[in-house]
């Protein structure tokens, strides 16, 4: 199963790691730590040559409660810093967290290749457009509300049938824009509490059924930290516990802070998987 980033085919038969990259002062684990060229250069680095195939840059926190920031400052925070990634590293394949289309564009328009969309196009439409126009793999996720409100949505008939059938709405819809790759993402942590957290990791392999890549955010989460009473920085031993559920449920790519830990995730559990 391979993925076309901007004429760069990736095989993601065998799962791949995507570094996470946040720009925002306010993110729950990595906030602030970014915030000049130096750090965000060694970083990048270091997530390259550690083994990541995606390196996935936001500027919009999308935590509980997040504070709102306004589409000039999301531009203001991540356009510079694609330009400077593409230009140190001219063979970086970058995803953009944003749900807003403009974002999106001048992103896309900058090199970057992906669009990872945690709303998937709920709150802009027209992200589907520029995904069409910039043939970009499209990477939607499953919420209910927006970041603000998101804790007090997690009411469900069932849990995994209504993301399936969520999700099965949103890829015709996707399909329909005549997007090609698409990956699904079911959004640990967002309109979901602890309980149905693990109910739809322990399920995972359900979302099979959809024929198409599976993308897991489970990094330092809080459905780790808190059941350990510990804090996000403490959660590496927890995060790389859950990656490894999530490899042999089914998840082909995973979205970390840590990309060695999960590298050695993958090697291990694609031994596992040889047996």
């Amino acid at each position: 199963m391979n993925i076309n980033c901007k004429g760069k085919l990736i095989d993601i038969s065998s799962p791949k790691v995507m570094g996470i990259l946040n720009l925002t002062p306010d993110s729950f684990y990595d906030g602030n730590m970014f915030n000049n060229k130096k750090t965000i250069l060694n970083q990048v680095e270091k997530m390259i040559i550690d083994g990541a195939s995606f390196i996935d840059v936001g500027a919009y926190s999308s935590k509980p409660g997040a504070t709102h920031v306004s589409e000039d400052e999301e531009k203001n925070r991540i356009i510079k810093t694609v330009e400077l990634l593409i230009k140190e590293f001219p063979n970086i394949v970058l995803s953009i967290d944003t749900f807003r289309s403009n974002v999106a564009e001048e992103c896309l328009s900058a090199g970057a290749s992906i669009i990872n969309d945690i709303t998937a196009s709920e709150y802009d439409s027209n992200i589907l457009k520029i995904a069409f126009k910039h043939n970009a793999p499209y990477i939607m996720m499953h919420m209910k509300g927006m970041p603000k409100d998101m804790m007090k949505n997690n009411k469900y008939d069932d849990l995994l049938k209504d993301i399936i059938y969520y999700f099965s709405k949103k890829v015709a819809h996707a399909r329909s824009n005549k997007i090609n790759d698409i990956i699904i993402d079911p959004g640990f942590g967002f309109s979901k509490d602890i309980d149905q957290n693990y109910t739809l990791l322990k399920n995972l392999s359900l979302l099979k059924s959809l024929n198409l890549p599976i993308l897991v955010g489970l990094s330092r989460k809080s459905m780790i930290y808190k059941l350990l009473e510990t804090t996000p920085k403490n959660a590496l031993n927890g995060s790389t516990s859950l990656n490894t559920i999530a490899l042999i449920n089914g998840a082909s790519i995973l979205r970390v802070h840590d990309v060695k830990e999960a590298m050695e995730c993958i090697k291990i559990t694609n031994q596992f998987n040889k047996q």
